[in-house]
């Protein structure tokens, strides 16, 4: 038996065969053509097979994994319509070159360019840009890649895997991913999380299709990857499977009951969505409600501007699905790494920090009052709340009460009838976090969102995988601003929750709830996990 050891994705076991998927890159050369028109006409049908492939793959992964998943084959298309990548295509195809070369050179030169860059978000772009690039080269070449069929259940054993390669596999004959390379935080990792599959990365070992076929453990519990192991390993393994599957089992006779301790404490365990096809998932894990529903999908998913009529729609079927339990929507959190082309918004050195969510939206009115038009009239339908994203001073939300008052006003004027929405922000940055008590007197409720907050406050990309080991959401720091929320906004008799993925760190629940959290927003699949954890604590001890 071999073991090694990678970084785990997603808590749970695999038991079973190896599949590798080897990339055996293509030498393209190239060939001198005589007809340039042609041959530019041929690329052009490429790109159009190419964004036809893709926008399949975003309904698949939609459907499949929800939007926050599948945005990234938006990034892919926006990235194939790039002009700059284009010219260089061009350029290469007048020089009576081949459409494949031009291809596959500009999209290696493209790939080094951001790999060099400083900018975290850029570099990862060098992967994609490569996937867009030889996935145009499979379809001018005609090629087909068999390695995602896939005849029976296996473990997916590769150097790397892209988000299409992801998508495409059959989730059902999936066991679990193994790569030697990627992050805990890539594109790939979301996915695998998404998926409810097992999942290692930066996993230490050669590659080599030795290993085809052979039977093999992985342990997302420890991140270890063990290949050929001896019968008793396996047979341990195989009864520790089961008592994870008996868990699972047991976590659904908590369907309707309280989250409540041991001693009496109550605490809200909401979901966080993407889509309207999300809240499917919420009921079936019985959550209380929505606490972070991301409508920027709403406006990634497209090529123009939703209407207020195709807003107000989605936004009125998901507070009528809830049947009165409270939804939280998030306004517009455009920009950073959740681009739509149609934005026109400048590259910049570091997106993340720069023109996105609430910035965008006081810089553009007409575009957030379409939003909030929709929202308050889709509030007459049921329990809705709205949230501001990225909100670091007093003046924004006076700036923003300003605008939703003369939202309420035009609709009073077109009879038409509003709910009573609740109007809460989300504590991201270190900024919000000193003058939390400020801005609690100016809203409803206050939400944590913890991703962006913990990388701004230790100055790390989350997505940076040098700095991993950097990366620490449980940083004492990071406590002692979310327990400072909490305070400040119950002082201002305000409710307060989290809604980032540290939510649903079992380590932190007590500790949360002993700071006096009113609610806990996580993924659908972890609503259960929490109430059992929740019922389980006696604060008193």
């Amino acid at each position: 038996m071999k073991k090694y050891i990678g970084k785990s994705i997603y808590n749970s076991i695999a038991i079973g065969k190896i599949k590798v998927l080897e990339k055996k890159d293509k030498v393209i050369k190239p060939n001198q053509i005589e007809d340039i028109g042609a041959e530019k006409q041929r690329f052009e049908s490429a790109k159009t097979k190419a964004h036809k492939q893709l926008q399949d793959l975003y309904i698949k992964a939609s459907k499949e994994l929800g939007e926050d998943s599948a945005a990234i084959f938006d990034v892919h298309k926006m990235l194939l319509d790039d002009q700059d990548y284009l010219d260089f295509i061009y350029n290469m195809i007048e020089q009576k070159v081949n459409a494949e070369y031009a291809v596959i050179t500009t999209g290696d030169h493209f790939a080094s360019i951001f790999s060099e860059m400083d900018n975290d978000y850029m570099k990862e772009r060098a992967a994609d840009i490569k996937d867009i690039s030889e996935r145009l080269v499979r379809i001018l070449s005609n090629t087909i890649n068999n390695d995602y069929i896939l005849e029976e259940p296996v473990i997916i054993v590769a150097d790397d895997l892209t988000p299409s390669e992801t998508v495409q596999l059959d989730k059902e004959k999936v066991l679990a991913f193994v790569t030697l390379r990627g992050s805990t935080n890539s594109h790939t990792a979301i996915l695998a999380r998404m998926m409810s599959i097992p999942a290692l990365v930066s996993v230490k070992m050669e590659l080599t299709e030795h290993i085809d076929n052979q039977i093999a453990i992985v342990d997302g519990n420890t991140g270890e990857f063990l290949i050929n192991p001896d019968p008793d390993t396996i047979c341990n393994f195989k009864k520790m499977k089961e008592e994870e599957q008996e868990k699972k089992r047991l976590l659904q006779a908590l369907k309707g009951k309280e989250n409540v301790t041991l001693d009496g404490t109550r605490i809200n365990i909401f979901a966080n969505i993407g889509n309207l096809s999300d809240v499917d998932a919420v009921l079936k894990n019985d959550a209380g409600g929505i606490g972070l529903f991301r409508s920027e999908f709403l406006y990634l998913e497209r090529d123009t501007y939703p209407t207020e009529e195709e807003q107000f729609q989605v936004y009125k079927q998901v507070a009528e699905a809830m049947e009165g339990k409270k939804v939280i929507i998030r306004t517009l959190d455009i920009g950073a790494d959740k681009q739509a082309s149609y934005f026109n918004i400048d590259k910049e050195e570091n997106p993340a920090m720069g023109y996105r969510a609430i910035r965008i939206c006081l810089d553009r009115p007409e575009l957030f009052k379409t939003q909030l038009t929709a929202l308050f009239r889709a509030s007459a339908f049921g329990n809705i709340a709205v949230m501001y994203p990225m909100i670091i001073s007093v003046e924004e939300i006076e700036k923003i009460m300003k605008i939703v008052d003369e939202v309420k006003a035009e609709l009073i004027e077109r009879n038409i009838k509003i709910g009573n929405v609740e109007q809460g922000i989300m504590i991201e940055t270190p900024a919000a976090v000193m003058i939390s008590d400020l801005l609690a007197k100016k809203v409803d409720f206050l939400s944590i969102g913890t991703n962006d907050l913990t990388q701004y406050t230790l100055a790390i990309d989350r997505q940076n995988q040098k700095l991993e080991n950097y990366y620490n959401p449980h940083h004492e720091a990071i406590l002692r601003m979310i327990k400072q929320v909490v305070d400040n906004g119950h002082k201002a008799g305000k409710w307060v929750g989290i809604c980032g993925e540290l939510g649903a760190d079992l380590v932190l629940t007590e500790e949360f709830i002993r700071m006096g959290l009113d609610e806990i927003s996580v993924a659908p699949p972890y609503v259960l996990t929490i109430r059992d954890k929740v019922r389980k604590m006696d604060l008193t001890k």
